[in-house]
């Protein structure tokens, strides 16, 4: 074979090995967009793997299970909740903490037909003794009303508290001071004292009958005043009568119906308990104050006094409650 005719055999077998190598090679992929996530539910297409052929029918998709339908609300994840909390992690409720230290408040509850301002002496006798001294103001609407106020009063007190009632005010005290942990002890005063269920009326029927009794007016409300003509005979023969004339005319009336309502705790069947009694009382008799003390085992401090004791014997008052608060604080 001539030269040339080798030439031209050689370049025609390059030639078709160089189209045989270009066949074997894969057309490099089109340039395509970042597909958009798949929904969760929905399976990943895997892209066509070399050799498959496009023009090919797809095969129909699987039929998938039914999701379960997504719950109502969305909860957080359980680290960021709360524990939830059961009665094993509730810690039980402490104990009442007791009233220690020693008696330096003092809570004064008034009687009928006179106000708070009847205490105004004891207040300054005992402020003089460095106690905390509170004075109720009594509406004499009912017991109910009354032991209302005075527990107001005795939720304010920081710490043992000596409780202090005169005449219709030991009605009130031996109520409100039942169950009560900072009441220390309680001072009557020419005081009435029921036991449970009595009233001021079961009591006062069993003793003499009094002046101060006959004194009392009805008004057309069911209120009760005392004769402004008689108030300083009656309920306040010791006391100045110029200073009697202004305690008459801005005397608080009582409902007649609170004499008869008895009285549903007794806290001086729990507390230690000291008595005035008043030996020249027209309103509570002095031999009906003597059973009520004995019956109470208070410890009896007789002073010749009328009814009104605070005001005309203020001093002595103060003198019995303040023996009485060291009495408490020497046995904390």
């Amino acid at each position: 074979m001539s030269p040339k005719r080798l030439f031209c055999a050689a370049v025609w077998c390059l030639c078709l090995a160089g189209a045989a190598a270009l066949a074997q090679t894969p057309a490099p992929a089109p340039t395509q967009m970042a597909p958009t996530a798949a929904p969760a539910d929905e399976p990943t297409q895997m892209p066509d793997m070399p050799g498959m052929e496009s023009s090919a029918p797809e095969a129909p998709a699987p039929v998938a299970a039914p999701a379960q339908a997504p719950a109502p609300a969305q909860m957080a994840p359980a680290a960021a909740l709360p524990r939830p909390v059961s009665s094993a992690t509730i810690p039980a409720p402490l104990p009442p903490v007791p009233m220690s230290g020693p008696v330096r408040n003092v809570v004064l509850v008034h009687g009928a037909f006179v106000d708070g301002s009847s205490w105004n002496g004891v207040v300054a006798q005992l402020q003089r003794k460095g106690y905390h001294v509170s004075s109720v103001q009594n509406p004499l609407t009912s017991l109910a009303d009354d032991v209302a106020a005075t527990r107001r009063v005795l939720a304010r007190q920081d710490g043992p508290t000596m409780l202090v009632g005169h005449s219709w005010g030991g009605v009130v005290i031996t109520e409100a001071g039942a169950n009560a942990p900072n009441v220390a002890g309680l001072v009557y005063v020419a005081a009435i004292a029921p036991d449970l269920h009595e009233s001021a009326m079961d009591l006062l029927k069993q003793g003499a009958p009094m002046p101060a009794g006959q004194s009392m007016i009805e008004d057309p409300g069911g209120f009760l005043w005392l004769d402004r003509t008689k108030y300083h005979a009656d309920f306040a023969a010791d006391v100045p009568e110029n200073l009697t004339r202004v305690l008459a005319s801005a005397q608080q009336p009582i409902a007649k119906k609170a004499f008869g309502e008895k009285v549903s705790h007794v806290a001086w069947r729990e507390k230690p308990t000291w008595y005035v009694l008043t030996t020249r009382d027209q309103a509570v008799s002095p031999d009906l104050q003597r059973s009520m003390a004995e019956r109470m085992n208070a410890k009896v401090t007789p002073i010749a006094s009328s009814h009104l004791a605070p005001v005309s014997h203020a001093a002595a008052i103060a003198e019995v409650i303040d023996h009485a608060a060291r009495e408490l604080s020497r046995q904390q």
